[in-house]
């Protein structure tokens, strides 16, 4: 009985040491299998950096051109109101000295006018 039970152990021990190796390799393998799928993850990250990069130096540039443009159309059109501002005032100023003139001559009339009705008011009291 003792044989018949060392021979099962002895097949026992066998077997797990067996499983066990197969274990191993089964992890080995896995583990393998990860490292190669990290790698490849990491070279993709890489290219899709590399590619947003260069997206994001293109469109910077686009940016960058538009932007010149933008300012370039806006001083133009700045320059023209400018110049339809300077013709306006230039305008409204001679508009304005002419009316100046007119108002301050029939100021000056009224003002005449008022003067000699209180001279004559001063000689019909006298």
């Amino acid at each position: 009985m003792k044989k018949r039970l060392l021979s099962l152990a002895a097949v026992l021990f066998v077997a797990v040491v067996m499983n066990a190796q197969t274990v191993k390799e089964e992890v080995k393998k896995d583990s393998k299998a990860v490292g190669t799928a990290v790698e490849k993850g990491a070279k993709a990250t890489g290219e899709g950096v590399k590619d947003a990069a260069k997206w994001t130096g293109k469109t910077a540039e686009k940016g960058a051109k538009a932007t010149a443009e933008g300012v370039k159309d806006g001083a133009k059109w700045t320059g023209k109101k400018v110049k339809k501002g300077a013709k306006a005032t230039k305008k409204g100023v001679k508009d304005g000295a002419k009316w100046t003139g007119k108002t301050a001559k029939k100021g000056a009339d009224a003002v005449s006018d008022t003067y000699k009705d209180v001279k004559d008011d001063i000689k019909k009291k006298d």
